[in-house]
């Protein structure tokens, strides 16, 4: 499994507010629909937390190019939800994403340890290899995809 990633796109202030979700709970959580894409990481990976690439995005359109990936966490799971909202409630949700949970969210994924990069460490977008079947390389994913894991970024994790 150190050979996979994630690479996603949340919204800048979800990353601020999820950061202190995340020190306070363990976790933060994140809303998405790509529950096919989550089980299958969960099968491969076992009880082995997989490093997370994100760059802030925006929540009304696309991100620029080139977008650069300015923050790292861990996942550790997810959660699936039928009716939208998150079987713990708001205990693991950044504040800022209290209005989102509306009915729309597949699953929950948890990120643990997340952290802003310092501007050395930040990687483009445009720079991180695809692995097969993955997102195109000329616009960011506009959701969660797997990527290869790059060097260099990874960090002692100590749950």
């Amino acid at each position: 499994m150190s050979d996979v990633a994630i690479l996603a796109p949340i919204p800048l202030e979800h990353l601020k507010t999820g950061i202190e979700v995340a020190e306070r709970s363990g976790f933060a959580a994140f809303g998405s629909r790509k529950w096919e894409m989550f089980r299958a990481l969960d099968d491969m990976r076992g009880e082995q937390p997989v490093p997370v690439l994100i760059y802030p995005s925006h929540t009304s359109g696309p991100s620029p190019m080139p977008a650069k990936c300015s923050w790292l966490g861990w996942y550790i799971g997810h959660v699936e939800s039928p009716n939208g909202k998150h079987p713990k409630g708001e205990t693991h949700r950044p504040v800022s994403a209290e209005s989102d949970t509306i009915g729309h969210w597949a699953l929950f994924w948890h990120i643990a340890r997340l952290k802003r990069l310092i501007t050395e460490e930040e990687v483009e977008i445009q720079d991180i290899q695809t692995i097969k079947g993955g997102w195109r390389k000329n616009s960011p994913p506009r959701g969660p995809e797997l990527i290869a894991a790059p060097t260099g970024l990874i960090y002692p994790l100590s749950l």
